[in-house]
């Protein structure tokens, strides 16, 4: 198999969330897949088995476990595939069901990829659970913004979604990562969606990942789209609208995200980025 290495969400290598990208994984079976995803030791890689008429079933992995769906591996895998065969509509079969990801090439050879989500839905944060997770993040209640209700968010892959009343609250991540771990292991939280509002539509985000042996994403696609459908469902934006998420920033490796939320409830929500190669 040939093993690609990129960068989604952004266009210099020094940024965004890497991603292992194999675009013919046929044969290839789970321990292998897990070893490999190991070896990269990045939050996840993508495993593309090639189907018909540019459907592919698609398997994500962190180094620790497989999940369900990865957005910046979707976005990275569309984006190399584009590279070798030209932009287009690739049909991802996910775990947790169809994705469609369409890319396209810019003039001077960027390529973007736009990937739509699964059904979103959100549930309540129970209060217990909330409690756990403040204190494992080392938070309480007056840390958080009364405006955005904490909920358990999906688009692919469960998250709850908290919003911190500051900038700074974000940026002073000091989390418990046993303690974390092993509440979202118990609930099937894929990553915390810690995220601050700068305007209505535009959002700061950190995303804690210790079930990925990952103590934070510097990029994560499906967090984002989950937190589209969220906001569409509480009716905390008037949709047909594109939201921004900035996120890596406190990490070094900053990374874009742009949000489209159709008004339509229940539709999927359209997550785009840009990726660029790493050095192997």
């Amino acid at each position: 198999m040939e093993i690609l290495r990129y960068a989604a969400f952004t266009t210099d290598p020094a940024g965004g969330n890497p991603a292992g990208v194999v675009l013919d994984a046929t044969g290839a079976d789970d321990a292998e897949m897990l070893r490999i995803a190991a070896d990269l030791g990045y939050s996840e890689s993508a495993f593309l088995i090639p189907k018909k008429d540019g459907r592919f079933e698609v398997r994500y992995f962190s180094p620790l476990a497989e999940v369900p769906f990865c957005g910046h591996a979707t976005i990275a895998s569309a984006t190399a595939y584009a590279e070798r065969h030209g932009p287009g509509l690739l049909r991802f079969d996910t775990r947790s069901g169809p994705v469609d990801v369409s890319t396209e090439a810019a003039p001077d050879g960027t390529t973007t990829a736009t990937l739509v989500s699964p059904r979103p839905r959100t549930e309540p944060l129970a209060d217990d659970d909330l409690a756990a997770l403040l204190s494992a993040l080392g938070w309480d209640r007056h840390d958080l913004d009364p405006a955005l209700p904490p909920r358990v968010a999906f688009a692919g892959a469960w998250h709850p979604i908290v919003a911190a009343a500051t900038r700074q609250r974000l940026a002073d991540l000091d989390y418990d990562f046993a303690r974390l771990g092993a509440l979202m292991a118990r609930r099937d939280w894929t990553t915390v969606d810690l995220v601050w509002r700068e305007s209505p539509t535009v959002f700061h985000a950190r995303n804690p990942f210790p079930p990925g042996g990952v103590v934070e994403d510097p990029a994560t696609g499906a967090a984002a789209a989950a937190l589209g459908g969220y906001l569409r469902e509480l009716r905390l934006v008037d949709p047909p609208v594109t939201v921004t998420v900035h996120q890596g920033h406190d990490l070094g490796r900053p990374s874009l995200l742009r949000v489209g939320i159709p008004a339509e409830a229940g539709t999927g929500i359209a997550v785009t980025g840009t990726a660029v190669v790493l050095a192997g």
